[in-house]
């Protein structure tokens, strides 16, 4: 993968492409947008789930919706709740209805190429959204650079534990399947590598999670605590989901607040729990540059206009699978931790009394975040 250079954080903003302020992860306001005209192209969007992630719901849906009403496309948005099968019938569905561009961010990577050939088969472009579907057919692909994810979420752990020589540490992954989990774990692997091999951490052991189950991540992590005698100085969370499953076994066992647990997503809930002391760090992905960017694609793609296109995809990411070089768009992602919680709040953001609400409201007192 030719790695994104840091240019890539403010790629939508200097192409004018945001529908609010770079890094606004919010929902657009409620207020009514254009209708789209009846004969609009049709730009079927399938996501993949509501459970692992509140992300897919509460910001991925809004914006990309928006997003495609505010270029002239009519926006077709489902979701399959994880199931490959439903997946590929709401694709089907999708296909029936002739949409001009399908958006996917499939379960799994084989349902993924399933859906693609498929599309190609009727000449209907396809956008792999946030995961590229390894071993399939994309068209273009947009998302973050994943690998850079788990080189934060390393950092922060690492940190985070200098003090602490030989400290143990559970890695808990995504899904095996997810070619995202296997970018972050390499991110991860490539900064924490070193520090196992040299004995300034200690690896417990790694384990990937079927499907980003949280209550499979919970599961999993306890069955390595109780296994390692209950021992554990830090966890590598691949997303806050995880991490707050991890987060209940510690509070379970008395660990929470002493062990460090990184997360990514930048959840309500993840910067609660990092308010609470509970977690280290998350990862902040501007999903509303990933929509807008997106959207300007499909828009393109709609119109038959390949250059524009290509020329709003200017990165290559190679299939780990076939080899090919699937045109892309890679945003820089960033870290987030109880310092640079205040600056990703405001108006049109993530409300402050989301986060400061109950047990972390003196926390949010104390780092001068008010109302």
């Amino acid at each position: 993968m030719r790695r994104t250079p840091a240019v890539l954080a403010a790629v939508a903003c200097s192409l004018g492409l945001l529908l609010a302020a770079c890094g606004n992860n919010a929902p657009p306001p409620s207020a009514p947008s254009e209708p789209v005209a009846a004969d609009a192209p049709r730009v079927g969007v399938i996501l993949p789930d509501t459970a692992t992630s509140a992300r897919w719901a509460h910001s991925d849906e809004p914006l990309l919706r928006e997003a495609l009403r505010e270029r002239g496309l009519a926006p077709i948005v489902q979701n399959a709740q994880g199931d490959a099968q439903k997946f590929a019938q709401i694709a089907d569905s999708m296909l029936s209805r002739r949409v001009r561009v399908l958006i996917i961010a499939a379960p799994s990577g084989d349902v993924g190429a399933t859906v693609q050939q498929r599309a190609q088969r009727q000449g209907v472009p396809v956008i792999d959204y946030d995961r590229l579907n390894a071993g399939g057919s994309a068209d273009y692909y947009v998302s973050f650079d994943h690998e850079a994810v788990g080189e934060l979420q390393a950092g922060a752990l690492s940190d985070a534990l200098r003090e602490r020589p030989g400290a143990q540490v559970i890695e808990i992954g995504g899904a095996s399947t997810d070619h995202n989990a296997a970018l972050v774990h390499r991110g991860q692997s490539g900064q924490l590598g070193p520090r196992y091999a040299s004995g300034q951490l200690r690896l417990v052991s790694s384990r990937f999670v079927e499907g980003w189950d949280n209550q499979a991540g919970g599961r999993v992590f306890e069955q390595l605590l109780t296994a390692n005698g209950g021992r554990v100085d830090g966890v590598l969370a691949a997303n806050d989901g995880l991490a707050a499953s991890v987060i209940t076994v510690l509070q379970k066992y008395g660990l929470a607040g002493s062990v460090p647990v990184t997360g990514q997503d930048m959840t309500v809930d993840g910067l609660r729990a990092i308010l609470r002391g509970h977690q280290a760090a998350t990862v902040f992905k501007p999903i509303h540059q990933e929509a807008a960017v997106t959207a300007e694609l499909a828009g393109a793609l709609a119109r038959r206009d390949r250059a524009t296109a290509d020329s709003l995809a200017g990165q290559l990411v190679r299939d780990p699978v076939t080899g090919r070089e699937v045109k892309s768009v890679l945003l820089a992602p960033r870290l987030i931790t109880r310092e640079d919680i205040k600056s990703v709040l405001g108006p049109g953001r993530i409300r402050t009394e989301e986060i400061c609400r109950g047990e972390p409201a003196a926390a949010c007192r104390q780092l001068g975040i008010t109302s």
